[in-house]
Order: structure tokens, then sequence, then C-alpha cells
């Protein structure tokens, strides 16, 4: 072995293995030639004397060819042994360095933890020349290295202990998410109040009845986008615990979150103040004459469906008829944000669907439920229809019954007609 470690020797004309000197026998006989027969077997000596005579008895020249025969077979002999011997010694002493090595790179592998970040895994350099310095066999027995995709200057590696699989673990999502709610069971919004609706039901004790003002609280919740409970109360049949919880008061009133309220107009107040933006959209108008648009149309049309005198009813009839002129002016009407402050013409009408614009307003939830109440009673009983000149009416209605707020919380026309029954008084004659 040379200094550097080889354990083979390159010599200028043929590669030859070193083999190890023996050590130097010592014979009484300087001029004793060794042999060695075939794979290890006992030296054979001869005793051979220089200059052609036998170290005993003095042999011929005879004995001088024989004993240089001998010397040559044995030498060449004893090389073609020595050469074989020493071949399966290298080949022995490589594959014993090679399982070491593969021993101690098995050893470094476990030793040191390896992370899918690289943190803790070997540098590159050092892990290639590792693998590069194993054998075939090595390799066989681990197996390929799978290798992670990085950088084009950079390339890691990483080998899987044993007991791993080359399998990628299934992702796991530790973003923080509401907790999951019980199948079935309602979490309730801390934010949303506990509201309850009382509104008169209808003849058959369970629909909605003729009111205008249980449908004007509730034009207002549903406007809000509150949620809430609505309640149909049988005024024949008032159930006790409805009468503890508002002793002496018909249908509408409200509890929220558990306060009773009663009054139609502290309530409509209330509602606009508690259920407000942003959470909750603002109903009231924005021009102050369309709250007190056609607010005496029912007045006129209550005096008109109650009179009983024959000679009275044409005269109730106009007042009824110039209350609704009165509102259609309006209607027609333009408002001021209407009106185009840079064009010279003159703004003639109004093509808005409501009172204050073309969305509901308190306005609208106040007068809508009474103005279709005139329309059906009065066509019912007095054969009063409204007239169809006014335009600004008619385009009123048909959008207001076009809107799931009005048409789901009004009475149907039948139970509208059987509440004023007794009402509508037949005209003496």
């Amino acid at each position: 072995m040379d200094k550097d470690g080889n354990v083979y020797e390159n010599p200028k004309e043929e590669n030859m293995y070193e083999i190890p000197d023996p050590p130097e026998a010592k014979y009484e006989n300087p001029g004793a030639v060794y042999e060695s027969p075939g794979d290890g077997g006992e030296a054979v000596y001869s005793e051979v004397q220089e200059g052609g005579k036998k170290a005993g008895d003095g042999s011929s020249s005879d004995s001088d060819e024989e004993a240089k025969a001998v010397r040559k077979g044995s030498s060449s002999s004893s090389s073609s042994s020595s050469e074989d011997e020493a071949e399966k010694e290298e080949e022995e002493k490589a594959e014993e360095m090679e399982e070491a090595k593969a021993e101690e790179v098995k050893a470094e592998e476990v030793e040191v933890p390896e992370e899918v970040n690289g943190d803790g895994a070997e540098p590159a350099g050092s892990s290639s020349s590792s693998s590069s310095s194993s054998s075939s066999s090595s390799s066989s027995e681990h197996g390929d290295d799978p290798a992670i995709d990085g950088d084009s200057d950079m390339l890691m590696a990483y080998t899987l202990s044993e007991g791993q699989t080359g399998e990628v673990a299934e992702a796991v999502d530790y973003s923080l998410k509401a907790p999951d709610s019980d199948a079935g069971e309602d979490v309730p919004d801390l934010g949303q109040p506990e509201i309850s609706l009382f509104v008169r039901a209808g003849s058959d004790g369970e629909s909605i009845g003729n009111c205008p003002f249980s449908q004007r609280l509730f034009m207002i919740l549903w406007l809000k986008g509150v949620v809430f409970n609505v309640t149909t109360v049988d005024l024949k049949r008032k159930p006790a615990d409805l009468h503890n919880l508002a002793p002496g008061t018909h249908p509408p009133f409200l509890t929220f979150n558990g306060e009773v309220k009663t009054d139609i107009n502290k309530i409509e107040e209330f509602l606009e103040e508690s259920l407000a933006p942003p959470k909750y959209p603002k109903l009231a108008a924005k021009n102050r004459e369309s709250n007190s648009a056609g607010n005496d149309v029912f007045a006129k049309f209550s005096a008109f469906i109650k009179n009983t005198k024959t000679g009275a009813n044409a005269e109730k009839e106009k007042a009824l008829a110039k209350a609704l002129r009165k509102l259609d002016s309006y209607l027609n009407s333009p408002l001021p944000e209407e009106i185009n402050a840079d064009s010279m013409e003159e703004e003639k009408s109004s093509n808005r669907r409501f009172l204050d614009g073309d969305e509901l307003t308190l306005a609208d939830c106040n007068l809508l439920p009474k103005l279709h109440i005139v329309k059906v009673v009065a066509k019912k009983y007095r054969n009063y229809e409204i007239p169809a000149e006014m335009t600004g009416v008619w385009r009123y209605l048909q959008n207001a019954y076009a809107r799931d707020e009005f048409t789901n919380t009004c009475a149907l026309d039948k139970e509208i007609e059987m509440a004023y029954m007794d009402v509508a008084k037949r005209l003496a004659k």
C-alpha cells in the first residue's frame, strides 16, 4: 500500500498486485531456495550449491542441470500460485472495505434526522460523495434515493429510513375554522334580536286576516330583513297566555327581546331606530310630503262605506274621489331629485314606482294596505272603482302587487270582503 492509501501498485510496464514480503528465512545454508507448491502446501526446499557443487556429497554437472531445472520450475509455479492467492486476498479485502463503508453510510443516515424542508438533511455534496464511494451491492440494497426538486443550482436528496414508504402523506389543513354545528340544530345569531309579531287571524283562525295595521308592521319587518316570528291570533278564541301577555290589547302588537310593544306609531319609530344602518336599511322617506300623501283617502272611504243615506251617498263618493285625485297628482308630480337642474325642459310628470321613489318606504307601508282595501271593498259594496284616468294611483298599485313584501303580507280579497260585511251598511231607500 502506498502513501496515498491505494492498495494497488501501478508499475510502468504491467499491473501486478503487491505481495507482502514474507519474513526472511534464516537457514544454515544461505544458498537454499524455497518452493511453494500450488495452493499453500508446505514449502519444499532444495539445497543447491552455488558454482555446480552439491552441499552434501559433491554433485556432477548433471546434478547442476537438474538443480537449475528445479529452480526454474519452482520459480514459475511459485509466481503463478502467488498471483492467484493475492487476487483472492485483495478481493476479500475490497469486499470487507465496501461492507464497512456501507455500514458507515447506513449509520450516518439513521443518526442524521431528515427534514422535508431540508433543514436537517445532509448537504448535497456529502450525500453524493458517499453514494459514489459505495458499491453497486449497497445501492441495490437500499434502492434509489428519491430526490426533491429544487432550484437548478441545488439538488437535495434524502433517503427513506426503515419503516417509511415513498407515499406522500395526506396534507392536513390547520387553518382556523368555525366549529360545525350539530345537524338539525340552529345556532342562534347573538347579533339578531328576538322579535315576535302577533297579527289578526282570518275567518279560519289561522290565515292572515284583514287588518291594515297588522300588514303595516309585517311589511316593515320584512323590508328590514330581520328574522322574526309571526303568530296569527283568533279574536274569537284568544289564548289565555296571549291575554296575559298583552291584556286588553288587540293585535297587532309585538315583543322585542321579551319586551311587549302595543302602540303602532311608536312601534314603527322604535323599529326604525333599533334596526338601523349599516346592518339594516333605512326606511324613512326622504321627502316630508311623501309621509302625508293620501292620508285622507282612508278616512273618506270609511265615511263613504258606512253611509246609509241615499241622498248623502253622492257627496261621500265625491269626497273619496277628491282624495284619490290628490294622491294621483302627487304620484305623477316629479320629486325634487327627479328634476334635472341642467335641463331647460320642464319635467311634466313622474314615472316613479312608489310614493318617495322606486323603493318602498315607511310611507308606503302605511298607505298601500289601506288603498288596497279601498279598491276591494268599494267595488264589492258600492260598485265604485278607482277611475282609470288616475294613472298614478293605478301605477302605484300595480307596482305594489309585484312586490313580495306586499302580496305575502296581505289578506285575501275574500277575507277583506268578509271583514266589511257588517260594516258596509245598505243604503236605505
